[in-house]
Protein backbone atom coordinates (compact mmCIF):
# COMPACT_ATOMS: atom_id res chain seq x y z
CA UNK A 1 0.00 0.00 0.00
CA UNK A 2 2.84 2.34 0.85
CA UNK A 3 4.50 1.45 -2.43
CA UNK A 4 1.29 2.33 -4.29
CA UNK A 5 0.99 5.70 -2.54
CA UNK A 6 4.55 6.50 -3.45
CA UNK A 7 3.54 6.56 -7.12
CA UNK A 8 1.11 9.44 -6.40
CA UNK A 9 3.39 11.51 -4.23
CA UNK A 10 4.39 14.64 -6.21
CA UNK A 11 6.30 17.69 -5.32
CA UNK A 12 4.75 21.17 -5.61
CA UNK A 13 6.50 21.82 -8.94
CA UNK A 14 5.37 18.43 -10.32
CA UNK A 15 1.77 19.16 -9.33
CA UNK A 16 1.95 22.54 -11.13
CA UNK A 17 3.35 20.83 -14.22
CA UNK A 18 0.51 18.30 -14.27
CA UNK A 19 -2.04 21.11 -13.87
CA UNK A 20 -0.58 23.03 -16.81
CA UNK A 21 -0.55 19.87 -18.95
CA UNK A 22 -4.20 19.15 -18.19
CA UNK A 23 -5.10 22.78 -18.97
CA UNK A 24 -3.31 22.58 -22.34
CA UNK A 25 -5.15 19.36 -23.22
CA UNK A 26 -8.52 20.93 -22.37
CA UNK A 27 -7.66 24.04 -24.41
CA UNK A 28 -6.72 21.94 -27.44
CA UNK A 29 -10.01 20.05 -27.16
CA UNK A 30 -11.95 23.32 -27.11
CA UNK A 31 -10.06 24.60 -30.16
CA UNK A 32 -10.78 21.37 -32.00
CA UNK A 33 -14.47 21.55 -31.02
CA UNK A 34 -15.11 25.17 -32.01
CA UNK A 35 -12.64 25.45 -34.90
CA UNK A 36 -12.54 22.09 -36.67
CA UNK A 37 -9.59 21.91 -38.98
CA UNK A 38 -11.35 19.56 -41.34
CA UNK A 39 -14.16 22.09 -41.92
CA UNK A 40 -11.69 24.83 -42.83
CA UNK A 41 -9.86 22.48 -45.16
CA UNK A 42 -13.14 21.53 -46.81
CA UNK A 43 -14.07 25.20 -47.22
CA UNK A 44 -10.65 25.94 -48.72
CA UNK A 45 -11.10 23.11 -51.20
CA UNK A 46 -14.55 24.40 -52.17
CA UNK A 47 -13.13 27.89 -52.67
CA UNK A 48 -10.33 26.54 -54.83
CA UNK A 49 -12.81 24.53 -56.90
CA UNK A 50 -15.00 27.64 -57.39
CA UNK A 51 -12.01 29.71 -58.49
CA UNK A 52 -10.97 26.99 -60.92
CA UNK A 53 -14.50 26.82 -62.33
CA UNK A 54 -14.62 30.61 -62.82
CA UNK A 55 -11.21 30.51 -64.49
CA UNK A 56 -12.40 27.82 -66.89
CA UNK A 57 -15.42 30.00 -67.76
CA UNK A 58 -13.17 32.99 -68.43
CA UNK A 59 -10.88 30.86 -70.58
CA UNK A 60 -13.89 29.58 -72.49
CA UNK A 61 -15.09 33.13 -73.17
CA UNK A 62 -11.63 34.06 -74.38
CA UNK A 63 -11.69 31.17 -76.83
CA UNK A 64 -15.09 32.29 -78.10
CA UNK A 65 -13.76 35.80 -78.54
CA UNK A 66 -10.82 34.48 -80.55
CA UNK A 67 -13.18 32.58 -82.83
CA UNK A 68 -15.22 35.74 -83.28
CA UNK A 69 -12.73 37.22 -85.74
CA UNK A 70 -13.57 34.49 -88.24
CA UNK A 71 -16.94 33.08 -87.19
CA UNK A 72 -18.75 36.39 -86.64
CA UNK A 73 -17.62 38.05 -89.86
CA UNK A 74 -19.59 35.95 -92.27
CA UNK A 75 -22.11 38.03 -94.28
CA UNK A 76 -25.02 39.14 -92.09
CA UNK A 77 -27.77 41.73 -91.90
CA UNK A 78 -26.82 44.23 -89.15
CA UNK A 79 -30.50 44.89 -88.46
CA UNK A 80 -30.71 41.50 -86.72
CA UNK A 81 -27.71 41.43 -84.39
CA UNK A 82 -28.40 39.50 -81.19
CA UNK A 83 -26.68 40.17 -77.86
CA UNK A 84 -24.35 37.21 -78.41
CA UNK A 85 -23.57 38.23 -81.99
CA UNK A 86 -22.82 41.78 -80.88
CA UNK A 87 -20.46 40.48 -78.20
CA UNK A 88 -18.57 38.41 -80.78
CA UNK A 89 -18.30 41.44 -83.03
CA UNK A 90 -16.73 43.47 -80.22
CA UNK A 91 -19.69 45.77 -79.50
CA UNK A 92 -20.31 47.08 -75.99
CA UNK A 93 -23.56 46.49 -74.09
CA UNK A 94 -24.56 50.14 -74.61
CA UNK A 95 -23.98 49.91 -78.38
CA UNK A 96 -26.05 46.73 -78.63
CA UNK A 97 -28.86 48.33 -76.58
CA UNK A 98 -28.91 51.38 -78.89
CA UNK A 99 -29.35 49.08 -81.88
CA UNK A 100 -32.16 47.12 -80.22
CA UNK A 101 -33.90 50.32 -79.14
CA UNK A 102 -33.72 51.66 -82.71
CA UNK A 103 -35.10 48.43 -84.15
CA UNK A 104 -37.86 48.23 -81.52
CA UNK A 105 -39.36 51.31 -83.19
CA UNK A 106 -39.65 49.39 -86.48
CA UNK A 107 -36.84 51.46 -87.98
CA UNK A 108 -34.30 49.98 -90.39
CA UNK A 109 -30.59 50.53 -90.91
CA UNK A 110 -29.71 50.78 -94.60
CA UNK A 111 -25.98 51.55 -94.63
CA UNK A 112 -22.77 51.12 -92.66
CA UNK A 113 -22.72 54.85 -91.96
CA UNK A 114 -26.22 54.72 -90.51
CA UNK A 115 -25.23 51.70 -88.39
CA UNK A 116 -22.40 53.73 -86.81
CA UNK A 117 -24.69 56.70 -86.26
CA UNK A 118 -27.29 54.55 -84.48
CA UNK A 119 -24.94 52.43 -82.37
CA UNK A 120 -22.05 54.85 -81.81
CA UNK A 121 -19.36 52.24 -82.56
CA UNK A 122 -15.80 53.40 -83.23
CA UNK A 123 -14.36 53.93 -86.70
CA UNK A 124 -11.93 51.07 -86.21
CA UNK A 125 -14.68 48.60 -85.33
CA UNK A 126 -16.81 49.82 -88.24
CA UNK A 127 -13.93 49.21 -90.67
CA UNK A 128 -13.51 45.72 -89.25
CA UNK A 129 -17.12 44.52 -89.44
CA UNK A 130 -18.80 46.61 -92.15
CA UNK A 131 -17.38 44.51 -95.06
CA UNK A 132 -19.62 41.69 -93.79
CA UNK A 133 -22.79 43.83 -93.79
CA UNK A 134 -25.38 42.45 -96.18
CA UNK A 135 -28.58 44.42 -96.79
CA UNK A 136 -31.53 42.99 -98.76
CA UNK A 137 -31.54 44.01 -102.41
CA UNK A 138 -34.88 45.81 -102.22
CA UNK A 139 -33.40 48.22 -99.66
CA UNK A 140 -30.19 48.83 -101.63
CA UNK A 141 -31.58 49.16 -105.17
CA UNK A 142 -31.86 52.64 -106.59
CA UNK A 143 -33.88 51.70 -109.66
CA UNK A 144 -36.32 49.10 -110.91
CA UNK A 145 -39.53 47.65 -109.52
CA UNK A 146 -38.03 46.80 -106.14
CA UNK A 147 -37.09 50.38 -105.32
CA UNK A 148 -38.40 51.30 -101.86
CA UNK A 149 -37.67 54.66 -100.26
CA UNK A 150 -35.85 54.85 -96.96
CA UNK A 151 -38.70 56.93 -95.59
CA UNK A 152 -41.08 54.04 -96.16
CA UNK A 153 -39.02 51.83 -93.85
CA UNK A 154 -38.49 54.55 -91.27
CA UNK A 155 -42.14 55.50 -90.94
CA UNK A 156 -43.62 54.19 -87.67
CA UNK A 157 -46.30 51.53 -87.99
CA UNK A 158 -49.79 52.09 -86.53
CA UNK A 159 -49.89 51.17 -82.87
CA UNK A 160 -51.79 48.09 -81.74
CA UNK A 161 -54.36 48.12 -78.95
CA UNK A 162 -52.78 47.34 -75.58
CA UNK A 163 -56.05 45.83 -74.36
CA UNK A 164 -56.14 43.20 -77.11
CA UNK A 165 -52.41 42.40 -77.25
CA UNK A 166 -51.49 38.79 -76.55
CA UNK A 167 -48.53 37.64 -74.47
CA UNK A 168 -46.81 36.67 -77.72
CA UNK A 169 -47.36 40.20 -79.10
CA UNK A 170 -45.84 41.74 -75.98
CA UNK A 171 -42.78 39.47 -76.11
CA UNK A 172 -41.82 41.08 -79.42
CA UNK A 173 -40.82 44.17 -77.42
CA UNK A 174 -37.14 44.13 -76.48
CA UNK A 175 -36.87 43.55 -72.73
CA UNK A 176 -40.13 41.63 -72.28
CA UNK A 177 -39.99 37.89 -71.76
CA UNK A 178 -42.42 35.24 -70.61
CA UNK A 179 -42.69 36.53 -67.01
CA UNK A 180 -43.23 40.22 -67.82
CA UNK A 181 -45.71 39.51 -70.62
CA UNK A 182 -47.66 37.30 -68.21
CA UNK A 183 -47.67 40.01 -65.54
CA UNK A 184 -48.98 42.60 -68.00
CA UNK A 185 -51.80 40.30 -69.11
CA UNK A 186 -52.67 39.36 -65.51
CA UNK A 187 -52.73 42.99 -64.36
CA UNK A 188 -54.89 43.93 -67.34
CA UNK A 189 -57.35 41.20 -66.31
CA UNK A 190 -57.41 42.51 -62.73
CA UNK A 191 -58.20 46.01 -63.96
CA UNK A 192 -60.75 44.79 -66.46
CA UNK A 193 -58.68 46.46 -69.23
CA UNK A 194 -56.26 49.35 -69.11
CA UNK A 195 -57.78 52.81 -69.09
CA UNK A 196 -54.49 54.61 -69.71
CA UNK A 197 -50.89 53.85 -70.63
CA UNK A 198 -49.74 55.21 -67.25
CA UNK A 199 -51.09 52.05 -65.59
CA UNK A 200 -48.16 50.09 -67.00
CA UNK A 201 -46.06 51.69 -64.25
CA UNK A 202 -47.92 49.52 -61.72
CA UNK A 203 -46.75 46.26 -63.34
CA UNK A 204 -44.03 44.80 -61.12
CA UNK A 205 -40.61 44.59 -62.78
CA UNK A 206 -41.49 46.78 -65.78
CA UNK A 207 -38.76 49.45 -66.05
CA UNK A 208 -39.39 52.93 -67.52
CA UNK A 209 -37.17 52.07 -70.50
CA UNK A 210 -39.20 48.95 -71.33
CA UNK A 211 -42.48 50.83 -70.83
CA UNK A 212 -41.29 53.38 -73.37
CA UNK A 213 -40.63 50.58 -75.87
CA UNK A 214 -44.08 49.10 -75.20
CA UNK A 215 -45.73 52.45 -75.90
CA UNK A 216 -43.86 52.70 -79.20
CA UNK A 217 -45.88 49.67 -80.34
CA UNK A 218 -49.09 49.78 -78.29
CA UNK A 219 -51.67 52.25 -76.99
CA UNK A 220 -55.04 52.17 -75.22
CA UNK A 221 -57.27 52.81 -78.21
CA UNK A 222 -60.71 53.03 -76.57
CA UNK A 223 -60.34 53.89 -72.87
CA UNK A 224 -63.50 53.67 -70.79
CA UNK A 225 -65.18 57.06 -70.29
CA UNK A 226 -67.20 55.80 -67.33
CA UNK A 227 -66.08 57.65 -64.20
CA UNK A 228 -67.49 58.11 -60.72
CA UNK A 229 -68.15 61.56 -59.35
CA UNK A 230 -65.90 61.78 -56.32
CA UNK A 231 -68.39 64.12 -54.61
CA UNK A 232 -71.24 61.60 -54.74
CA UNK A 233 -69.49 58.20 -54.74
CA UNK A 234 -70.14 55.99 -51.72
CA UNK A 235 -67.48 54.20 -49.71
CA UNK A 236 -68.35 50.84 -51.29
CA UNK A 237 -68.19 52.28 -54.80
CA UNK A 238 -64.75 53.73 -54.11
CA UNK A 239 -63.48 50.45 -52.64
CA UNK A 240 -64.31 48.64 -55.88
CA UNK A 241 -61.93 50.90 -57.82
CA UNK A 242 -58.23 50.13 -58.24
CA UNK A 243 -55.75 51.97 -55.97
CA UNK A 244 -58.17 52.27 -53.00
CA UNK A 245 -58.62 50.26 -49.84
CA UNK A 246 -61.46 50.60 -47.36
CA UNK A 247 -59.67 53.03 -45.04
CA UNK A 248 -58.72 55.34 -47.91
CA UNK A 249 -62.28 55.28 -49.28
CA UNK A 250 -63.67 56.20 -45.85
CA UNK A 251 -61.10 59.00 -45.52
CA UNK A 252 -62.23 60.49 -48.85
CA UNK A 253 -65.89 60.49 -47.85
CA UNK A 254 -65.06 61.94 -44.42
CA UNK A 255 -62.93 64.70 -45.95
CA UNK A 256 -65.70 65.44 -48.45
CA UNK A 257 -68.27 65.77 -45.66
CA UNK A 258 -66.03 68.09 -43.64
CA UNK A 259 -64.99 70.26 -46.60
CA UNK A 260 -68.43 70.30 -48.15
CA UNK A 261 -67.06 69.51 -51.60
CA UNK A 262 -63.86 68.37 -53.31
CA UNK A 263 -63.02 71.00 -55.92
CA UNK A 264 -59.86 69.43 -57.42
CA UNK A 265 -57.80 66.28 -57.09
CA UNK A 266 -54.98 68.17 -55.38
CA UNK A 267 -57.28 68.42 -52.33
CA UNK A 268 -56.77 64.68 -51.86
CA UNK A 269 -53.14 65.29 -50.90
CA UNK A 270 -54.39 66.56 -47.54
CA UNK A 271 -55.75 63.11 -46.69
CA UNK A 272 -53.37 61.08 -44.55
CA UNK A 273 -51.76 58.07 -46.30
CA UNK A 274 -53.47 58.88 -49.59
CA UNK A 275 -51.54 57.47 -52.60
CA UNK A 276 -50.84 60.87 -54.18
CA UNK A 277 -48.15 59.33 -56.41
CA UNK A 278 -50.96 57.53 -58.26
CA UNK A 279 -53.19 60.53 -58.89
CA UNK A 280 -52.69 60.29 -62.66
CA UNK A 281 -54.09 56.74 -62.60
CA UNK A 282 -56.83 57.56 -60.07
CA UNK A 283 -58.06 60.30 -62.42
CA UNK A 284 -58.87 57.56 -64.93
CA UNK A 285 -61.68 56.33 -62.64
CA UNK A 286 -62.96 59.51 -60.94
CA UNK A 287 -64.25 62.88 -62.01
CA UNK A 288 -65.23 66.07 -60.23
CA UNK A 289 -68.62 67.51 -61.14
CA UNK A 290 -68.68 70.80 -59.26
CA UNK A 291 -72.01 72.22 -58.20
CA UNK A 292 -73.07 75.54 -59.68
Amino acid sequence: MKNLKSHFAFTRSQQNGIFVLVAVIILLQLVYFFFPVSSEATQDRKTEELVEQMQRSVDSLKEVAKLGDTAALRPFNPNFISDHKGYLLGMSVEEIDRLHDFRSRDLWINSAEEFQKVTGISDSLLRKISPAFQFPDFRRNTSGENKVSKRAFSAPLPKADLNTATAEDLRKVNGIGEKLSGRIINYRNVLGNFRGEAQLRDVYGLSPEVIERVLQRFEVKEPSKERLDINTATVMQLVELPYFNYEQARAIVKYREEAGEITNFEDLQQIKNFPVEKLDRINLYLTIDQKN
